[in-house]
């Protein structure tokens, strides 16, 4: 798909989005971290997670240098990934990959709702997933 001639993607929705990612800030002490970078823009993301007894999300800690897509993407990450376990994780990102490739619907997850139109804009795809991957990699999957 091609953006639309005089779209604009940063919507004040979208800022406003992406300054809510300083409620997740970085902690040194969260025991698994990992990080991802997009091939397309160069954005990074790295995440920090402790888990419970039930190895469910319980704390989250972000450092991002991302585009205001990315950053809005993570809080919308951030704000709903406590108490998911890994299968969830994984399959809200295969869902991603699936709606970025304009397969599917947009996934149900709170908070994305407010990124959709960045799928129009392929440059900002990777941006998008980068919270997904991040924790995938502090989660134990190399392959993320």
């Amino acid at each position: 798909m091609t953006a639309a001639r005089g779209a604009t993607l940063y919507t004040p929705a979208i800022l406003a989005a992406a300054t809510g990612l300083s409620a997740w800030p970085w902690n040194d002490a969260l025991p698994l971290q990992g990080s991802a970078r997009s091939r397309t823009c160069g954005s990074t993301l790295t995440i920090g997670l402790a888990l419970d007894d039930a190895r469910r999300i319980a704390a989250i800690g972000i450092r991002a240098q991302a585009c205001a897509i990315g950053q809005a993407a993570a809080n919308a990450f951030a704000g709903h990934a406590m108490g998911q376990g890994r299968a969830q994780i994984a399959g809200i990102r295969a869902a991603l990959t699936a709606w970025l490739a304009g397969e599917s619907d947009l996934p149900e997850w709170p908070g994305l709702d407010v990124i959709a139109a960045a799928r129009d804009y392929p440059s900002r795809h990777g941006a998008i997933v980068l919270a997904w991957d991040a924790a995938l990699v502090a989660l134990g999957d190399p392959a993320a």
